[in-house]
């Protein structure tokens, strides 16, 4: 009988680090330049999660595709500038993320990432709070269709030498949570990031932390170890 690999696979933006003023800012901005009224803080929140292309597209809806494909190259200009140009410092990690990973591959689980930010922008997460050691896949909006789509849970899965009943998703969004329904992954909410307990439970979030010093408890109960 084939042996398959534990592996819990985490969102980034929102569930390992708490990049909203980022977010929040670059997209105001992006708004600003190309002539439309910003958005709310609210309504940008509900799309982190989507890859760019499809988070610009849900803000303006009745605009052409080559209006949403010129908005997201900006996004990424202006976000890159406000992370190079104007100083802004990392993205601050959220209260024992570190502490839950050393504790998660201390007891034997891979770790993963799958995140709708681009593979810079992980690489970027990851090398500046020196967690490029602990994960084994990392699937990011570059490879892979948007979530809620399950391609980057079925890709980290193959890579990682698991299976769908040997895997969690944590995410902040309903789009990991939904995403990870659709890959038949146990889904595991976090209620530090950007869309609410509510709406995490709707979609399919059996258990939903409030912090992460009770991750790797939910992890041990819905796969065991």
């Amino acid at each position: 009988m084939t042996k398959f690999n534990k592996l819990v696979i985490f969102d980034c933006d929102g569930t390992l680090v708490d990049s909203q003023h980022m977010i929040i800012g670059s997209m105001h901005d992006t708004f600003d330049k190309a002539g439309f009224e910003r958005r709310t803080d609210q309504e940008v929140r509900a799309i982190v999660g989507l890859s760019l292309y499809e988070a610009i597209a849900s803000l303006l809806p009745n605009e052409r595709a080559d209006v949403h494909a010129a908005m997201t190259n900006d996004y990424k200009q202006i976000f890159y500038d406000r992370r190079t140009r104007q100083g802004v410092g990392p993205d601050p990690l959220y209260d024992g993320t570190r502490e839950a990973l050393v504790a998660l591959n201390d007891a034997g689980y891979l770790l993963g990432v799958a995140t709708g930010n681009s593979r810079r922008g992980l690489d970027r997460v990851l090398v500046e709070h020196d967690l490029t050691d602990f994960f084994v896949t990392l699937q990011t909006a570059d490879g892979h269709p948007s979530k809620p789509h399950p391609s980057m849970i079925l890709t980290a899965l193959a890579e990682a030498g698991s299976s769908p009943d040997n895997a969690v998703m944590i995410g902040d969004t309903s789009y990991d949570i939904m995403m990870s329904v659709k890959a038949g992954t146990a889904p595991i909410g976090v209620n530090w990031g950007y869309h609410s307990e509510d709406i995490l439970a709707e979609v399919g979030a059996k258990h939903i932390a409030s912090h992460y010093d009770q991750v790797p408890a939910l992890v041990q109960a819905a796969i065991g170890d």
